[in-house]
């Protein structure tokens, strides 16, 4: 015969002792890696608006999630590009200045030791001439002869 367990939790008068529920955190239940809470009390602290809903933390902390992980994206991408394993400033600005809607959003921002897109305006590029055989090309891509000065 077994004996039945001590009280109910009503018996006892509420929580005092005994097995207490493990918290979940509000980024779990939202299924988030950044931080609602935190991003909750930053929102309070920093007096954005005088009342905010409860599902405001979360749409934000969701927006940043996303935009983190595009940005980390493509910066990775750009390491491998150049065949690194870590991400620098410079594979960031790359990814960031390649991509039109990022390139948008963070138009006015500058990335220290980031530098800027190679690009040479076609203006000052050398001319080409249309030529088909393999010898105008050689021409063409060697200087042009300057007649002799008059001494």
């Amino acid at each position: 015969m077994e004996s039945s367990p001590p009280a109910t939790k009503a018996a006892r008068g509420g929580r005092r002792g005994g097995d207490r529920k493990k918290s979940v955190s509000k980024s779990v239940k939202a299924g988030l890696q950044f931080p609602v809470g935190r991003i909750a009390r930053y929102l309070k602290k920093g007096r954005y608006a005088i009342r905010y809903g409860s599902g405001a933390p979360v749409y934000l902390a969701a927006v940043l999630e996303y935009l983190a992980a595009e940005v980390l994206e493509l910066a990775g991408n750009a390491a491998r590009d150049n065949k690194k394993n870590r991400i620098n400033p410079r594979h960031l600005c790359l990814a960031i200045r390649n991509d039109e809607e990022l390139g948008k959003l963070l138009h006015g921002v500058t990335i220290a030791s980031g530098g800027v897109l190679p690009n040479i305006n076609p203006v000052l590029l050398p001319k080409r001439t249309t030529g088909s055989s393999h010898g105008e090309k050689e021409k063409a891509s060697s200087p042009a002869k300057k007649s002799p000065k008059k001494g």
